[in-house]
């Protein structure tokens, strides 16, 4: 009696062709791949919205399929990393898709990087943190890159350019301004987030990026509580203390009471450290303001019924 083997017959491809050849064939192909397989990019600093933008290219995929190719990467594991494509693998999604039209390149990590930087630099509107963080993740790679033999249409080693000099020439911002978008990243999420908004200019924020996240906090209490911004000459100074080692909560709160030009002389000032020590420790930040407005009004109304009982004592 003949029985069935279990083993399957190994293909044709596999049989005549080498590992690095059937890897080979991975790469460099425009196909679709399915968004299973995908992995997001590490640390991707731009943000991938679902607003009126990403509906109108939901519809536009739904349509007419993705014109442009993602770009990916063969990682060590099998899977894929995404390196160019972040709004069209979110646009699938939502299209009720289950794979990406994409095109597989054979890159190194840094050459991602660069790759990753460059296509995302082409969107019209980019936010001061999304820049900050992708100057830094392409410089980095492109300082790493400077000891390396040149690949593929790489920068060539032997330059006489340093890497912030490489990186303002093909993005047209100067070294200086390369460089202030840099020191972004070294704010706490919460006053990164004012420079989003515009509620807080670059130069006084990059001055802040030098203080420690401790003395950073303090600037954010007293920016929350007095509802003002530091200016670009008080952060000079909070700068210059914190780097003579006299920096503390009482002479931020001092500094960031000053009257600006541009503030109206009737703006209430807090000393933030002072009223932090009287707040609960569990009190939310945003629950702030509805505390100090409940105290007050408690007080007085404390205050009224002890004035009353002090003159019904007084007429008697």
């Amino acid at each position: 009696m003949t029985r069935t083997s279990d083993f399957s017959l190994p293909k044709f491809e596999d049989i005549f062709s080498t590992q690095e050849e059937r890897d080979e064939a991975k790469l460099d192909k425009i196909r679709d791949i399915p968004l299973s397989e995908i992995d997001s990019f590490p640390d991707h600093p731009f943000h991938v919205r679902d607003d009126e933008d990403m509906l109108q290219l939901v519809e536009s995929i739904k349509e007419h399929g993705v014109m442009t190719p993602a770009v990916l990467r063969l990682k060590e594991d099998g899977r894929y990393e995404l390196v160019a494509g972040h709004r069209r693998k979110r646009a699938c999604e939502l299209a009720g898709l289950d794979t990406l039209r994409s095109e597989v390149k054979d890159l190194t990590r840094d050459e991602a990087v660069v790759y990753m930087v460059e296509s995302n630099f082409q969107r019209t509107a980019i936010l001061p943190s999304e820049k900050a963080f992708a100057y830094r993740m392409r410089y980095e790679a492109m300082k790493r890159q400077a000891g390396r033999p040149a690949k593929g249409n790489s920068s060539p080693v032997g330059t006489d350019f340093r890497s912030d000099e490489l990186l303002s020439q093909e993005t047209g911002d100067s070294r200086n301004q390369i460089h202030r978008y840099i020191r972004l990243t070294y704010l706490i999420p919460e006053l990164l987030k004012l420079v989003d908004e515009g509620r807080m200019k670059m130069r006084p924020a990059v001055e802040l990026s030098y203080l420690n996240p401790y003395y950073q906090q303090f600037v954010l209490d007293e920016i929350e509580l007095n509802e003002c911004t530091p200016s670009h000459a008080q952060t000079i100074r909070m700068r210059k203390l914190a780097d003579e080692h006299a920096l503390d909560a009482d002479i931020i709160s001092d500094i960031m009471s000053e009257e600006k030009p541009n503030q109206k002389t009737e703006r209430l000032a807090f000393n933030a450290a002072r009223v932090r020590k009287l707040l609960p420790d569990d009190l939310p930040k945003e629950k702030t303001e509805d505390f100090i407005c409940e105290a007050i009004t408690f007080y007085r109304k404390y205050h009224r019924e002890r004035s009353a009982r002090s003159s019904d004592r007084d007429a008697r």
